[in-house]
């Protein structure tokens, strides 16, 4: 399964960026960049509880087990494996083809150079003479499993999506704590000093906030999108097999498959073959 680099990710990931820190932050009222204020946002007592906070309660949450596929889910996100459920369904017609003309023996050198390896399985399955309720059952739990796997390592950018606002809020509390301790009635100089704190203090917030909506939740939502996309292929995979099981007519198998996509996909599928036989 071929790999792509993400290039609208990494670009929305930049433009984020972009705005709020540059744009957003650093930008004066003459629409100029002033280093300044952006060195304002910056606040060490702030990251460590913001991010070290967050980090800790996720490594507190999760088993290594887990914790040890982020540096994997990072490189799916940013690279991820291309799934293209009509080259899926592509492929089962074609084996459905060998099938019907050649015997189901024949599936056999097929799988072998299968490189997906659900596809791979699902096909020597069917070599291996097991009916269709065996075979439905013994993918249905492939595709189950592999869920439940998934599910297991999104739920880690799940929890740091709320945990970071949490700990954003936590750190601000202790900014608000340590300010008003710091006030005194008494020295006239330590009331002008509430806005510096009360600017300290906010940060935090809104680190947690930076975390959640640039970090955390893209990441989960990208994620559960190849997920998605793998189960569809997964189940095309399996709806497939089992109509080579049942000995269907190949363009009966088609519009099958094609019934589990969305009409713009298969319509851009014809249209990119009336295009070649022209």
């Amino acid at each position: 399964m071929k790999s792509k680099l993400n290039i609208s990710g990494i670009i929305g990931l930049l433009l984020a960026l972009l705005l709020v820190i540059f744009v957003g932050i650093a930008l004066d009222k003459n629409n100029n960049i002033n280093l300044s204020q952006l060195i304002s946002f910056w606040n060490l007592p702030s990251v460590a509880i913001t991010v070290g906070g967050t980090i800790g309660g996720l490594i507190f949450m999760f088993p290594v087990s887990v914790l040890k596929n982020v540096p994997k889910m990072l490189g799916m996100v940013f690279k991820p494996k291309q799934y293209d459920p009509k080259k899926y369904i592509e492929d089962m017609v074609e084996y459905c083809k060998i099938a019907r003309m050649k015997g189901i023996l024949q599936l056999e050198e097929s799988a072998n150079q299968c490189e997906d390896p659900f596809m791979k399985s699902a096909l020597m399955l069917i070599v291996d003479a097991n009916d269709s309720e065996k075979v439905k059952s013994m993918l249905d739990d492939a595709i189950d499993f592999m869920c439940e796997r998934h599910e297991s390592n999104m739920l880690i950018w799940l929890k740091g999506s709320a945990s970071a606002p949490a700990f954003g809020m936590i750190g601000t509390l202790v900014g608000l704590i340590n300010m008003l301790a710091a006030l005194n009635p008494n020295d006239p100089d330590s009331a002008s000093n509430l806005g510096s704190g009360m600017s300290v203090a906010l940060v935090t917030t809104f680190y947690g906030c930076i975390m959640t909506n640039i970090f955390f939740n893209p990441i989960a939502n990208q994620l559960k999108y190849l997920h998605n996309r793998e189960v569809l292929c997964m189940q095309i995979v399996e709806e497939g097999a089992l109509a080579i099981i049942a000995g269907a007519n190949p363009r009966y198998v088609q519009e099958r498959l094609e019934m589990m996509l969305a009409r713009s996909e298969v319509q851009g599928k014809g249209k990119g073959k009336k295009n070649e036989s022209k």
